[in-house]
Order: structure tokens, then sequence, then C-alpha cells
């Protein structure tokens, strides 16, 4: 079937499945672009004309159509739940993006996050009618401290990357207090999220990069030879658990060189979900570390709006923290908008990410210290798990147990004809959503899957069994179908490097055929 001389049905390799008049397949159903359905003549309400009203737009007033679809109420329902039946979500099945933690999201949290009172909070209210909104930022903040061990947390960053940002900021604040503005390059393994060389550079540092070791973690040689002459170092950024799924053993050592040579520890917590209950960041010499809350405590990944990034701060840079912040002051709370001397300042204006806590504090309340532990445990045997199950079939990147997520590389398809874009094209028509693929750069072909501890053991043996066929497919030399996957989904394979290219960002309609001339 064509829509808008798209194909939206791939066929299968080597056959010819029968078509349907509606181009509909059962349940799944046939759906153009709302612009091809709707048209400006038509409305689901109809309003009258307003009364006694001028335009004050002047030359600047519309003359003619806006050029937006109308449809009837049942039509827009209908588009977009046949859309939501294209998506897919964790609330549909296993979400194994490594990297990303798509964890379920308990629906209590949800509950929670719409409380009257909650939901409809401003920043601008006075204090008086905030109080229990202060004392949720409070609490969130002392657990969030008391987990990491460290003295003091940042909680207006709004993202991972926003508290990469603050963490960052806080260490130039300090060094450049102390009268070491020389200092200005940071360490980043090679193998890090691309947003800690982005944030360093944002912050006005270079980068000098470490390479890793067979076994995927830092090259602690490099880095003892980089602070030889160290007059200039700034700190280093380190993942840990870092982006290959290993914990970095020689964290302790690191910290102690750093230290040593003037430096600080900037350690990004986007996967502090392995850590929780079992490892206190503090206690292993970290100075500035973010935490993501959509990864550690369940918050929706993304937030439908602003997210979180709460940034925790050690006692050397605990005094350079941003505004705003809450302190208990008697029995009430207070807003502290006034950055004093050593203070970096503000990053924003409000903590307008109030449902993001709310969610968080209430996974930590249900869960306890002993569910929080729990959960760390889970999802580090979810991930081992998946990695025996599959070791045999598929090639594990590194060897020895992997913390909460299991890398693969490529070389179980080296000679089969088939790559690692086409075996997660091939996941599609199993009905799985994609592992993170060709990341971190580091391994040849990777393919990063985090099982989170959400799945159960039933879930994920479907998986691993999905894997294992495709695996077995792949090396049994089925190289048609993979390279036509996916097949069994509404639209076929894109070509990547064109859309990317050459993006098509606007529907523009067909031109209208001509009018036949009328008879005399």
């Amino acid at each position: 079937m064509n829509s808008g001389g798209r194909p939206t049905r791939p066929v299968a390799a080597g056959s010819n499945p029968p078509q349907t008049v509606s181009g509909s397949k059962a349940l799944n159903q046939v759906q153009k672009l709302i612009f091809e359905i709707g048209t400006p003549r038509r409305t689901g309400v109809d309003l009258p004309e307003p009364k006694g009203t001028e335009s004050r737009l002047g030359s600047m007033e519309r003359k003619g159509d806006i050029g937006l679809p109308g449809l009837s109420e049942p039509e827009t329902l209908r588009h977009y739940i046949r859309l939501s039946q294209k998506n897919y979500a964790i609330d549909l099945g296993v979400y194994p993006l490594g990297s990303c933690t798509m964890k379920h999201n308990p629906r209590l949290n949800e509950k929670m996050a719409r409380l009257q009172g909650l939901a409809d909070v401003h920043p601008l209210q006075p204090e008086s009618t905030v109080q229990g909104a202060l004392e949720l930022i409070h609490e969130l903040a002392h657990w969030i401290t008391t987990l990491t061990g460290m003295p003091t947390v940042a909680m207006s960053p709004k993202a991972g990357a926003h508290g990469e940002l603050c963490g960052m900021m806080a260490i130039r604040a300090r060094l450049d207090a102390d009268g070491e503005s020389k200092r200005r390059r940071v360490l980043v393994p090679e193998s890090a999220h691309g947003t800690n060389p982005a944030t360093a550079v944002r912050c006005g540092f270079s980068v000098d990069e470490i390479p890793g070791t067979d076994q995927g973690c830092i090259h602690m040689e490099t880095l003892r030879e980089k602070l030889v002459h160290g007059d200039d170092i700034a700190g280093i950024m380190l993942t840990n658990p870092n982006t290959c799924g290993l914990f970095e053993r020689d964290v302790i050592e690191i910290a102690d060189l750093i230290h040593k040579t003037g430096g600080y520890f900037y350690c990004d917590g986007a996967n502090f979900n392995a850590l929780v209950g079992r490892v206190r960041p503090g206690d292993l010499g970290i100075d500035a570390m973010h935490l993501n809350l959509h990864k550690t405590f369940s918050t929706p990944h993304g937030g439908g709006g602003p997210g979180s990034g709460p940034t925790v701060l050690s006692e050397a840079l605990k005094d350079y923290a941003p505004v705003p912040f809450v302190v208990k002051d008697g029995e009430s709370y207070r807003l502290i908008e006034d950055a004093d001397n050593r203070s970096f300042g503000r990053m924003c204006a409000f903590h307008g990410q109030m449902g993001m806590f709310i969610r968080a504090l209430t996974y930590m309340m249900s869960h306890g210290a002993d569910g929080l532990k729990q959960a760390t445990e889970d999802a580090v045997l979810n991930a081992n798990y998946i990695q025996a199950s599959l070791s045999d079939v598929m090639t594990p990147a590194f060897g020895g147990l992997c913390m909460h997520e299991a890398l693969f590389d490529d070389r179980f398809l080296r000679d089969t004809g088939i790559e690692t874009l086409d075996f997660a094209k091939a996941m599609i028509d199993e009905g799985y959503h994609p592992m993170t693929m060709y990341f971190p750069m580091v391994v040849h072909g990777a393919m990063l899957i985090e099982p989170t501890e959400s799945e159960s053991r039933e879930e994920l043996d479907r998986f691993i069994t999905s894997m294992r066929s495709l695996a077995e497919r792949a090396g049994s030399g089925d190289v048609e179908n993979f390279k036509a996957a996916p097949i069994h989904a509404p639209l076929r394979r894109l070509d990547e490097t064109r859309a990317a290219r050459n993006p098509i960002l606007r529907w523009k309609p067909p031109d209208e055929p001509p009018k036949a001339a009328k008879q005399a």
C-alpha cells in the first residue's frame, strides 16, 4: 500500500504476502498523516463569530486559511489511538536500551505527582503557601545525600547534562577562588558519555582523552603518566560503573591520584542505579556527581517536560553550590535565593521539576532502604543473566561479570554478511525495541543491553529465546531476511543516511489534478 507516495508495508524477502483492500492488517490499522485525512473546511467544534471585537493586527491580520487539518472528534481520537499502537513503550514490553535505563514507572508515583496542592503548585507563590513542596524538596535532598554519602546536593539542575554542567562549574569556581585558574585540563576516558567532553569544553576546559584497557576500564599507566606534569589539570570526568557496564576497580586510587595533583574528581552518575545501597560515591573520593532521577529513582524518561539531575558535592565544593536551595528554619522551610561570595550563582530560575521530585521521593519511600538495595542487586543480576544466557551464541565484549548492563560486540556476525544494524532491525520483527547500537564507540559493532530490575525471569527468558534464535539464524546464512527486516513493522527500513541529510520536515499538499474543461 502507498500513503502519500511512501511505502507503508515492506514485502518480505522471497515471499508475496497477501494484501488487504483497506491496507490494514487485522488490529494493525492503516493510518495516514493527519494532514491527509483532515481538511481546513472541517471542524469538530463550531463557534460563532465573536461580536463587538475589532482586530488589532492591522495589516498583519491573516488573509488566508491557517492550513491546519480539521477533524471530527472520533476521527481525532482514532488517529492518535492508531498512532499509539505503532509506538513501542515500557508498558508494552522489555526496553533493552543500554545506558538509558528504561525501567517501569510505578503508578503510585504518578498518583502522588497528581495530588492537588502539588500538581498545581506555582513557583511564584508565597513561601508560606508552599511549605509542603519545600519540605518535600528538603527531604528528597536529605535522602540523596544519605545514599551518596555527600554533604550537600544542588537540586535545581534539570537533567543529567545540566547536572554535569553544575558539577564542573562548581569545580571551576573552587579553582578560581583558590587562584588556580591555570588548571584548565580535564581528563576524560575515551568510553565516556559524549556529554562529558562537551560539558568540559562548555565550562572553558580543554579535554585530554585517556584510553581504555582490553578489560574495558581506564588505562591506569596512561593516567599516571599524564599526572606527572599535572600543574594544569583541573580534574577527571569518570563514569562508574562505566559505559561498558563495568565497575572501575581502581576508582579509589584514581581519586587519590587526582587529589594529590590538585584536581577534582567528577563522576558521571548516570549509572548510580547499579550502586544504590551497595556503594556510597562519597566513600570513593568523588567530589561531584549528578544523578539521573529517571534512571535511578523511576521518574519518567524525559519527564514529559523538565527532567531532573540533582548534583551532589563534596566538602571541598559544597560552598560553591548554585542557588536556589531549600533550608529548614525552625519549623518552617525557606528558599535561599541570593548567592554568597563563593556560590557560582544561579543555573535556572525555579525548581520547575517538582513532579520529578515527587516521583523520586515516592519511589524511595515505597521501597525503603532494603528495597532500593534489592533493586540494585536485581538490576545487576538480570544483566548478568542475559550475558550468561547469550554468551555461547553472541560475543560479550569483555570477560567476567558485568554490572547493570551487558555489552556484546559483532564478532559473532563476522563473515555472515549481517551487520549490527541488520540484527537490530530483525529484533523489531520479534516484537522488541532494539538495544543501544554502536555505543560505546570503543567496541566495534556494540550492542548494549540493560534489562533493569523491572523485568521478571519469564520476560527475560522470552527475550533471550528471541535473541538466541536471531543469532542462530544469522549464523545459518539467512542474510536475505535480515537485510529486509523489519518485515512485519508498519514501515519498512528507512534510508537513515538520506533521512539525516535530507529530512522532510514539512508536509506539503499534493498538486491538485487539472480540472476538465466544461462542455459548451
